[in-house]
């Protein structure tokens, strides 16, 4: 929930701020959103054996605790503000 109040607000900043169009907003939120994950993904990983909760018949170095929604909604928030700065860079680009 808290993922789609952020990136509506985002996108809301975007189209109304900016002069962008509602599905170039979203197009550049979701290619942000995805690269900003894959950077925030490794942030506080713990594996099993550093954890010392090794599951039997899994991999050693596989997270003991994922946090994925938390991971989530750092991604909203950074990719927000992101997407804000690439916006407001447009028109000194000429683009």
């Amino acid at each position: 929930m808290a993922v789609a109040v952020i990136s509506g607000i985002a996108v809301a900043v975007a189209v109304n701020g900016f002069a962008l169009r509602v599905s170039g907003g979203l197009a550049l939120y979701f290619v942000i959103w995805w690269i900003m994950l894959f950077a925030i993904l490794p942030f506080g990983v713990r594996s099993q054996i550093e954890s010392g909760d090794h599951v039997a018949g899994t991999e050693p170095g596989a997270p003991s605790v994922h946090g994925l929604q938390e991971k989530a909604i750092w991604t909203s928030l950074v990719a927000a503000v992101v997407l804000v700065i690439v916006v407001a860079v447009f028109p000194l680009a000429g683009l």
